[in-house]
């Protein structure tokens, strides 16, 4: 897709300055991908200058930046609400391993070029991935203390059960992975995601890690 006009306008809600740019840069993201968005081009759709811009972002990787991390904390924040739920942790445990790997399927149909400012973060390990690789893991955490202080698990070591979720799930939750399998068909991956998480549950209630 061609690089937009100057003048090009973007609707965008009344709000705080900051909030109106990461509407603004998403859609371009979106609509152009990282090269078609400058700063000049973000800023002139929402009607300020482009040194206004940098009083909020100091360039255009920290606005790239903002935008990755709006969507991660949405992820963060379904996972939460999973990990907060009132089911019992095996079944949570299903759940959440399947949103964490849907969400970003659905990213990689919906919005292919912020799912590739994702891959690229992660393969940078940039500072906004770490926080968000912490924040998952906690979520992960919490769920595997439930399900042992509730017996549901019995794991022999909690941090060898921790990367064992996460090496057996690579495929399905790390987002150069998910690329990587973009033409499988979604059926498919489904069916070994509910393999894996079969084998964890399995692991994890009888003590095998």
């Amino acid at each position: 897709m061609k690089a937009p006009r100057p003048g090009t306008r973007v609707p965008v809600a009344d709000g705080p300055a900051d909030a109106r740019l990461l509407t603004v840069a998403s859609d371009y993201l979106k609509r152009f991908g990282f090269k078609g968005l400058t700063v000049v081009a973000v800023a002139d759709a929402a009607g300020m200058t482009h040194a206004n811009v940098y009083r909020y972002f100091p360039s255009k990787a920290a606005l790239i930046d903002a935008v990755a991390g709006q969507w991660l904390r949405k992820l963060e924040a379904l996972i939460a609400g999973i990990a907060d739920a009132p089911d019992p942790a095996d079944d949570k445990l299903e759940r959440l391993l399947q949103a964490w790997a849907g969400a970003q399927r659905d990213l990689l149909v919906e919005d292919r070029h912020l799912f590739d400012v994702y891959v690229t973060a992660t393969e940078t390990s940039r500072p906004l991935v770490r926080r968000h690789k912490a924040r998952m893991r906690q979520l992960l955490e919490r769920v595997i203390d439930e399900g042992v202080a509730t017996a549901k698990f019995d794991p022999r070591d909690r941090e060898r059960a921790l990367s064992f979720i996460t090496d057996t799930t690579y495929r399905f939750i790390n987002p150069v992975a998910i690329r990587l399998d973009q033409d499988v068909p979604p059926d498919i991956l489904d069916q070994r995601l509910a393999t894996a998480i079969r084998i964890i549950l399995r692991a994890l209630a009888f003590g095998n890690v």
